[in-house]
């Protein structure tokens, strides 16, 4: 049986409603690059920076990061749990799997540190 200690909640219902909000935040803002770029086209690096200077984009920004942490992590942790188990890897399951799962929450925490640092200046 899989324990709940390293899932980002409480239940696979919140797991389930984090991986379709993040997913509607991620699609919105990709989207609305998606918008910018065809509506402006040729940009150089004086547009993105000034589009990027804005607060309400450097929000949006880390709302997208934010989500982007949150949608890969219910992600690798169903991964890690529908498929690094004892009948697939016998003893070593639970070892591989929680490796697996701090290997992925280290990389996603520096991956988020490091956006937040090209985001705001930092």
């Amino acid at each position: 049986m899989v324990t709940n200690v390293t899932n980002l909640s409480r239940s696979g219902l919140y797991d389930w409603m984090a991986q379709r909000v993040s997913a509607v935040v991620l699609a919105a803002y990709f989207i609305f690059l998606i918008g910018y770029l065809v509506v402006h086209p040729g940009l150089g690096f004086a547009e993105w920076h000034a589009l990027f200077s804005h607060g309400w984009m450097r929000v949006f920004s880390l709302l997208a990061l934010v989500a982007l942490g949150a949608h890969a992590w219910v992600g690798m942790w169903t991964i890690s749990t529908d498929y690094l188990t004892p009948m697939a890897l016998g003893k070593w399951a639970t070892g591989v799997r929680f490796l697996f799962q701090a290997v992925c929450g280290i990389a996603m925490f520096a991956f988020f540190v490091w956006g937040v640092q090209i985001l705001w200046g930092i």
